[in-house]
C-alpha cells in the first residue's frame, strides 16, 4: 500500500507522514497494526466532533437511504441544505442571513472575492502578509507569502498586501478597494490574534471607503476559539463570512455567508454568477447540520476555553518559548524549526499526533477535536513533556 501511495496518489511534500490508517474513533486514530494515536490535529481543525461522531454518522446513513446528488447547486429544494443554512443564520448576526454552500473553504474564498467585486464594481483586493486562504488561483493571489506564489504567476491582478495588526497600513484601504480579506486569527502565520482593537479599526476603515470586509473563519469557526465564530471575541461583524473545515464534522464542505441583498447579486448580470455542481450535497449537508446542532445544543464551545487553560497549565517546559492562539487553536513555539520537527516526529512514534503550521516553521500545531476529554489532554501532554525532556537531555 505504501508503494502504491507514492506511485499512484499525487503528493504535496517530499516526506509525508505515511501513517496507514485502519480506523478512527473519538480522539484516536488507529493504524493497520492497531497502534492507537491520540489526535491533537483533528484533520487540521476539521474534525470538530472527533472521529466518527455517532450523530454525524447517523445523519449521513439516514440521508444515504433517501437520495444522494440529484441536481447542481441552487435548483432543487433539498431539506438538509436548507435546514443547515437556516440554522447558520439563526446563530449569526442579523447582516449574515444567506449562505452559499461550497465543497471547500478555498472555493468559498473564490466566491466571496467574486461577490465583493460584483457588489462594489471595484477590482482591488487587500489581504494580509503571511495570510493563507487556500491554494486555488484566486486564493493564491491573496496568500501572504510571495515565494509560494512565484511559480504560479501571473495571478489575479490588483491584489495588495498589508501587515496584520499594523494600523498604519489601514490607509492602503481606499475607494479603489473592493474588499479586505483577513483571517480572524492568522493560521499559517502562527496563530496570530488581532491586537489593540485591530479588527474594529479595519471595520471602520472599510465602512468609511465603501469596501467590504471578508473574514476567513475557515479555521477559527465552529467553536474552535471558544465562541461560535472567532470574530465574536472582537466585537465586529464582517460583510462576508467564509466557512469550512470544522463545519462538516469530518466531511468536505465550505460556505460563504452574507446578507440576502448581497447574495442576490450572484443571480443576475450575469445569471449563475457563481456555480457549483456538488455544493450543498445532501449527504455532506446532513453531516454539517448534525455537527452544527451538536455544537449549539451542547456545552462543547464553552468547554473549549477551559480546555485551553488546561493545555496552558500542563505544557510548561524550558524548551517551550510561547503558546499562541485561543481555545483549541493553539501553537507551541520553539527556538528552531529543527526542535519543532523533532517534537512532531517523536510524539508520533510515542502515540500523539501533532503537526506543523504552514509558514511559522518554529511552531507545532495543537488543534484537537472539541470533544477531547480532560483526561485525554492530560495523557497527551504528559507524552509531549516526556519527549521534550528527551530532546533537552540530548542537547
Amino acid at each position: 500500500m505504501k508503494k502504491d501511495f507514492f506511485t499512484y496518489q499525487a503528493q504535496t511534500t517530499p516526506h509525508p507522514l505515511t501513517l496507514e490508517i485502519s480506523h478512527a474513533k473519538g480522539s484516536y486514530i488507529f493504524d493497520i497494526k492497531n497502534k492507537k494515536y491520540l489526535d491533537f490535529i483533528a484533520g487540521v481543525s476539521a474534525c470538530s466532533l472527533g472521529h466518527c461522531h455517532p450523530k454525524v454518522v447517523t445523519a449521513v446513513k439516514n440521508q444515504l437511504d433517501k437520495y444522494l446528488h440529484v441536481m447542481v447547486y441552487g435548483e432543487f429544494i433539498q431539506k438538509p441544505a436548507v435546514e443547515l443554512c437556516k440554522l447558520l443564520s439563526e446563530n449569526l448576526p442579523d447582516n449574515l442571513t444567506t449562505t452559499y454552500l461550497t465543497n471547500s473553504g478555498t472555493e468559498a474564498i473564490e466566491g466571496s472575492i467574486k461577490l465583493a467585486r460584483r457588489a462594489t464594481g471595484r477590482q482591488e483586493i487587500i489581504y494580509a502578509n503571511k495570510a493563507y486562504h487556500g491554494n486555488t488561483m484566486g486564493a493564491l493571489s491573496i496568500m501572504g507569502l510571495e515565494e509560494r506564489k512565484d511559480a504560479f504567476q501571473p495571478l489575479i491582478p490588483k491584489c495588495k498586501s498589508i501587515e496584520f495588526n499594523n494600523e498604519l497600513d489601514l490607509s492602503e484601504i481606499t475607494k479603489q478597494t473592493a474588499a479586505v480579506v483577513l483571517e480572524t486569527i492568522q493560521g499559517g502565520a502562527g496563530f496570530i490574534l488581532p491586537t489593540n482593537n485591530y479588527l474594529k479599526k479595519v471595520r471602520m476603515r472599510c465602512d468609511k471607503v465603501g469596501a467590504l470586509l471578508i473574514l476567513d473563519e475557515i479555521q477559527p469557526g465552529f467553536g474552535r476559539t471558544g465562541k461560535f465564530f472567532g470574530f465574536e471575541h472582537f466585537g465586529i461583524s464582517p460583510d462576508i463570512l467564509v466557512l469550512g473545515k470544522g463545519m462538516g464534522g469530518g466531511m468536505p464542505i465550505g460556505a460563504f455567508t452574507a446578507s440576502e441583498k448581497l447574495m442576490k447579486l450572484l443571480t443576475y448580470n450575469p445569471k449563475l454568477g457563481h456555480i457549483t455542481t456538488f455544493g450543498g450535497n445532501p449527504v455532506i449537508a446532513s453531516a454539517a447540520l448534525a455537527t452544527l446542532k451538536e455544537l449549539t445544543e451542547s456545552d462543547l464551545i464553552a468547554e473549549t476555553l477551559q480546555k485551553e487553560k488546561l493545555f496552558r497549565k500542563l505544557l510548561k517546559h524550558s524548551l517551550i518559548k510561547e503558546i499562541r492562539g485561543k481555545g483549541l487553536m493553539l501553537a507551541i513555539l520553539f527556538d528552531s524549526p529543527e526542535i519543532a520537527s523533532e517534537v512532531i516526529l517523536t510524539c508520533k512514534d510515542n502515540g500523539v499526533l501533532l503537526f506543523w503550521l504552514l509558514f511559522e516553521t518554529k511552531a507545532v500545531r495543537i488543534t484537537p477535536p472539541l470533544t477531547i476529554s480532560e483526561t485525554e489532554i492530560e495523557e497527551g501532554c504528559q507524552i509531549v513533556l516526556k519527549v521534550l525532556d528527551g530532546i533537552k537531555n540530548q542537547s
